[in-house]
């Protein structure tokens, strides 16, 4: 029991990241009374709150700090899983009711329709800026200096970590897009193959990393390891986590994706109007007839 608290308890403290989960659990919870949330819907918020948690704010972020595989694996809770799981359980409306009525009259419905609110919105979620950087923030960590950088300055770390999950909730939650387009950023199709486009450079870069045949994050050393196998080994594990298991995240929403196509496909058939009979001998009349 004693060694469960001590894997729980923060290795660094953040009141940012405490009053944002707490923030976030509450608007949830209070929304969830207001509204009717399924029950995957609610898992799939819960289990990326926790995982966003368990990440950043607990004994897991010491790991992280000693060993490249480890670090490796808190990024892809960070970028990939956390934020699928969260936008697939579409959480907006949810939050939204759990804030104080004359919260959202004034305050957020004003905020909504400023034009600086719409301005960063269009840019933030413009869906070739949101895939750039969703692919750019994994691979520009994996730079040795810029790691080394990142593992020496806590400003740098922080910013990593949070550039990481920002980039993802932004990049799912356009590919997660339940809407047809517009009002979607993305058309359909693109949600579907979007996925398959952001992997391809992280498989790329994660066989490159487990493959090298020296190591190439020295930095680890410096700061400490916190296990004694080989350094090669962990090198090639990090490798296969930025090369298997987050392609295999992607493949998920890529499915995610596909099914809101399908669904939106059925729709737009039964709404489609009837196509009417041809006339009996209407081909062969005479348009001038």
């Amino acid at each position: 029991m004693s060694w469960l608290l001590k894997w729980i308890e923060p290795w660094e403290f953040s009141w940012t990241l405490l009053c944002a989960c707490v923030l976030a659990a509450v608007l949830y919870a209070r929304g969830c009374r207001r509204l009717h949330v399924s029950g995957a819907r609610r898992a799939a918020f819960w289990s990326g709150l926790g995982v966003i948690y368990l990440s950043l704010h607990t004994y897991l972020d010491f790991y992280a700090e000693h060993e490249f595989f480890m670090h490796r694996l808190q990024q892809l809770l960070l970028h990939h899983l956390a934020p699928l799981l969260i936008v697939a359980g579409y959480p907006r409306s949810v939050l939204r009711a759990g804030l104080p009525l004359s919260w959202r009259a004034r305050g957020l419905r004003r905020l909504e329709r400023s034009r600086p609110w719409q301005a960063a919105s269009a840019v933030l979620f413009n869906p070739l800026l949101a895939t750039v950087l969703f692919i750019a923030f994994v691979l520009i960590w994996l730079i040795p200096p810029l790691q080394t950088l990142a593992m020496l300055d806590w400003r740098v770390y922080r910013f990593m970590n949070w550039s990481m999950l920002l980039s993802g909730f932004v990049y799912w939650s356009l590919v997660l897009d339940h809407r047809p387009h517009p009002p979607a950023r993305m058309p359909a199709g693109l949600r579907v193959l979007s996925p398959a486009i952001t992997m391809t450079p992280q498989i790329v870069a994660g066989a490159v990393v487990a493959l090298a045949k020296r190591d190439l994050y020295p930095i680890f050393e410096i700061c400490g390891r916190a296990f004694t196998f080989n350094v090669l080994t962990g090198q090639m594990v990090g490798g296969l986590i930025i090369w298997i298991p987050a392609a295999m995240v992607e493949v998920a929403g890529s499915l995610l994706a596909l099914r809101h196509w399908l669904r939106l496909s059925r729709r737009s058939q039964r709404h489609a109007p009837p196509r009417q009979a041809p006339v009996a001998g209407a081909a062969l009349t005479s348009p001038r007839s």
